[in-house]
């Protein structure tokens, strides 16, 4: 039986991504129920196209840098700490301000989840050398 967990390490997110620009973590990790991309963006570069989705919703989480979102025309600036939405018909694009730009980009098909945390959580009996 394999294990219930799969690891990877992209390393530093301001010098190893600087290099790799992008960091697709889907089939490294086995994922089945979303996406998830690590993401460099150089200063005053963005997205080579705007683009929407047939049926994933994709989550933006800006780690550092500052930044301009557009969705469907609507230009907004964004920031470290930043995290945004974006429905499976939303055409976006992003562009890295005057400092590079880290973010991570979570796809999930759109109305996919059936459960949050509270109500999926089992609490284990198994304890942790630390406890």
């Amino acid at each position: 039986m394999g294990k219930n967990y799969s690891i990877m390490n992209i390393g530093s997110f301001q010098k190893d991504l600087a290099i790799k620009r992008r960091v697709m973590a889907g089939q490294e990790l086995g994922l089945t129920g979303c996406e998830i991309s690590f993401n460099h963006m150089p200063a005053g570069k963005a997205n080579p196209f705007i683009h929407k989705h047939k049926l994933n919703e994709e989550v933006y989480i800006i780690v550092s840098g500052k930044g301009v979102f557009m969705i469907d025309g609507e230009e907004f600036a964004v920031q470290e700490g930043s995290v945004i939405r974006v429905a499976p018909a939303g055409e976006r694009i992003l562009k890295a301000g005057t400092e590079d730009m880290v973010y991570i980009c979570i796809q999930a098909q759109n109305n996919s989840l059936t459960q949050a945390t509270a109500d999926d959580g089992v609490i284990s009996e198994l304890k942790a050398s630390w406890r």
